[in-house]
């Protein structure tokens, strides 16, 4: 059956690159994909700049549910190189639930740059990228019976994108599969990876994301993906940025071409809605403005507090005039 699977996935590759070749740069790259794919020219792909001040706030927009992340089976798991990307195939028995229909995990692939830059990963929040970008691919097992079936049907795909971040620390789960790319250097290489929790490749808190409609990021682009990303990043150590972006080659042989920025540029949202999860309150505020805006409350409340205390003083100071007077005057009536 996970052959089947596998088999399925290829014809569907083969049948959507057409005999074309693409590339990220150059004469076959991004700005050239429409010319040999039209839909990746069309007015709802994939990636955007999530502008957070332009998102429209959801408070009935479910939770996404992943199961089965955090027992994945026991069957090896296959990690391939294919020229674009590192890929690893997901069984059948991870899914989402949160979403319209039940979406069967396929498999999961990053995106990155190259060392020396801060800048990989496809989504950007606010204009900014982030070092690097997971995604990981389901398909509407309610409708479809394949991921190759699903991949062209409105909404037939629903992918998770988490972006990431560098941290002090190493991060045991992408180790699971970072630890592997040396077997895999050359396209077309394959290995086997042991079942790992993948619930770790996620960020913490899940509640808070971004849903749109959109498109696969690479040819044939189609429009077929319900988008989540997460607003929390993922950590891993640099170090481990550093094994994706020095490791893999896009060639099957010498001479060879280190695979790096294998990103799609942010599209036009065109009239699309981007959802959010959660209201942000950082998008009414930048960082400078928030610290301009807190300084300017408290030195509020500090002249308020002076203007309340000289008030005060200056009642109390009339109250013991007012005192001293009726002392005198009483005074002055008992000697009469």
């Amino acid at each position: 059956m996970r052959f089947f699977t596998l088999l399925l996935e290829v014809i569907w590759i083969l049948a959507a690159v057409g005999g074309h070749h693409w590339t990220y740069e150059g004469p076959h790259g991004q700005q050239h994909w429409p010319a040999s794919y039209p839909e990746c020219g069309s007015n709802a792909q994939s990636p955007i700049n999530i502008q957070t001040d332009s998102v429209t706030f959801d408070p009935e927009l479910p939770a996404v549910q992943p199961h089965g992340y955090d027992q994945p089976g026991t069957e090896p798991l296959d990690l391939h190189n294919n020229g674009h990307t590192v890929q690893l195939s997901l069984p059948p028995t991870l899914y989402l639930e949160g979403l319209p229909r039940k979406y069967v995990a396929a498999q999961l692939h990053l995106h990155w740059g190259q060392k020396g830059s801060p800048e990989g990963s496809e989504h950007q929040i606010n204009g900014q990228a982030s070092a690097a970008e997971l995604h990981i691919v389901h398909y509407d097992s309610d409708s479809y019976h394949s991921l190759s079936e699903a991949a062209a049907r409105p909404q037939g795909l629903a992918v998770l994108g988490v972006l990431l971040e560098v941290g002090e620390t190493e991060n045991p789960a992408y180790e699971h599969i970072l630890s592997h790319l040396h077997k895999i250097r050359y396209k077309g290489q394959n290995t086997s990876v042991l079942p790992f929790n993948m619930r770790a490749l996620l960020p913490p808190l899940l509640a808070q994301f971004f849903r749109y409609n959109g498109s696969l990021t690479t040819p044939p682009c189609y429009q077929s993906v319900l988008w989540t990303v997460f607003n929390r990043r993922a950590q891993i150590s640099m170090g481990q940025l550093e094994k994706l972006q020095e490791t893999l080659l896009s060639t099957e042989k010498e001479p060879s071409t280190l695979l790096v920025q294998n990103y799609r540029l942010p599209q036009a949202l065109n009239q699309r809605t981007v959802l959010a999860s959660f209201i942000q309150a950082e998008s009414l505020y930048t960082t400078g403005e928030m610290l301009s805006l807190g300084v300017g409350i408290l030195a509020g409340c500090l002249c308020l507090l002076l203007a309340v205390y000289f008030i005060a003083r200056k009642i109390r100071k009339k109250m013991l005039q007012n005192r001293k007077t009726v002392v005198f005057t009483s005074t002055q009536t008992t000697e009469a």
